[in-house]
């Protein structure tokens, strides 16, 4: 029963993972798709970009909650039987963002997935989240690349769990894998910062950007 549970809440997470909240917006608001507008990523940056105003923040909480409906009802149906709700955390956040960068539903052309993988770290260990979530504010409204500040909080998760500890070595198991998934979705963005071609993130729009 343990495995079929953990098939079926990983393949849930996946599917929900999968709903892209810039892609829908962009058709439903816009009559277009931000995988063909600016960076052509699918995600809250882009689409804040390129569109600019309070959609952006709707694109942040439809992909916050698509990540939160799979996560909790894992994590209460782990912890009623098993006790192992952060297990439950760990395992469906990462299928959650491999579902957000590689979905089915858009033949696996997906987004970044750190708005899922930032959802997630708050239910694996919320200390974590705080953590992970204040450095990555601070690197950003510093130096206002948001790849670095994504990059850099996601490498903290896994250490921050190691300081802070862990219910099983499944759970840091799967919180590599997820930081490892974002970082090679940024590959393109390592890149553009190597060759000072990367573009700043600011929440107003600055004309000289």
């Amino acid at each position: 029963m343990f495995y079929v549970l953990c098939i079926a809440f990983s393949a849930l997470s996946y599917l929900s993972g999968g709903l892209n909240g810039a892609i829908m917006l962009s058709k439903a608001l816009y009559g277009e798709d931000i995988r063909e507008k600016g960076s052509g990523n699918p995600g809250f940056t882009n689409f804040k970009r390129v569109y600019g105003g309070a959609s952006a923040w709707f694109v942040m909480l439809i992909d916050s909650l698509k990540t939160v409906v799979p996560l909790l009802a894992a994590c209460i149906t782990f912890d009623a039987l098993y006790d192992m709700w952060q297990f439950a955390a760990a395992m469906c956040g990462f299928f959650a963002m491999l579902g957000h960068a590689y979905p089915l539903l858009y033949k696996f052309k997906g987004g970044k997935a750190f708005i899922t993988g930032e959802t997630v770290v708050w239910f694996v260990d919320w200390r974590v989240g705080i953590v992970v979530t204040a450095v990555f504010l601070i690197l950003l409204f510093m130096l206002h690349y948001m790849s670095v500040a994504s990059i850099v909080s996601a490498v903290l998760n896994p250490v921050s769990l190691c300081i802070f500890g862990f219910s099983t070595p499944f759970v840091l198991v799967f919180s590599i894998l997820s930081a490892a998934l974002l970082v090679c979705r940024h590959k393109a963005n390592i890149i553009r910062l190597l060759n000072h071609e990367e573009s700043k993130f600011y929440f107003k729009k600055k004309a000289s950007v």
